[in-house]
Parts: structure tokens; sequence; C-alpha cells
């Protein structure tokens, strides 16, 4: 999904208070080593949030699932520790090149909506879900 600059008005300032979160992962070391391009697509998105008025210093990049097979959390520490920063309110945005990426079993969707709607009700944030397009 293209967003434009600055947002459309989806994008509030309490968002930006908060670190944007770029979820770069895929499936297996032979993916990595043959598709380079999804590889630097997904570092790319960093740039993206910076576009959408993140200051570079308030991006976090969490490539620690990088050749890693999305069968489990346990296998997955990156993932782990996007559920544990949007569980504490601090993360107002997840950029990944394909939601897939982030989550394909329900159990793992319910882990992040969870932690999205804990980690708004900690600062007395609307409640709303979170979408994928």
């Amino acid at each position: 999904m293209l967003l434009p600059e600055h947002g459309d008005g989806k994008i509030q300032g309490w968002h930006r208070d908060r670190l944007a979160a770029v979820y770069v992962r895929q499936s297996s070391r032979q993916q990595v080593l043959d598709h380079g391009e999804s590889t630097r697509l997904q570092y790319g998105l960093a740039d993206r949030a910076v576009a959408l008025g993140w200051p570079a210093s308030r991006v976090m990049v969490i490539d620690e699932d990088l050749g890693r097979s999305a069968a489990g959390t346990a296998e997955r520490p990156g993932f782990a520790r996007l559920v544990a920063e949007l569980t504490m309110g601090h993360v107002g945005l997840v950029l990944g090149l394909e939601m897939s990426r982030l989550a394909r079993a329900g159990q793992d969707w319910h882990q992040l909506t969870g932690a999205v709607l804990a980690g708004r009700g900690a600062t007395g944030r609307r409640r709303r879900g979170l979408r994928s397009q």
C-alpha cells in the first residue's frame, strides 16, 4: 500500500511520537541469496518511514528473521521483538513488503492484534484494529 508523503490524515502525531518498525524477512537462506531485490526493497521501507515523517533515528529495522521460516515464534526472535515493542506501546507504524512476511498463522495474527491493542490501551489511545492491505 502506498501512502502519500506525510500520510493522508490516517497517520497522526501520536503515531510519530513512537517508533516506526520495518520488519525484514525471507523464509530461507536460499531466498535471501536468490532474491536480493526483495531484501533491498524491504530495507528500503526505512526510507518510506522517513518520507512519512519519522526521523531516521526513530526507524527501527528488525531483520533478525531474515532467512528464517515462519513456522513459529520460537524460531523468529525478530517477530517476538516486534510483538514486545507493540505491546509496550513503542511502535506507531509497522512496515513490511508483504504482510504475509509478518504473520501467516492465525495465532501470530492474534498475537499482533493483541499487542497493538495492549500498546494503545496502555497510553489511553483509541483502540483500532490492525489493518493489512
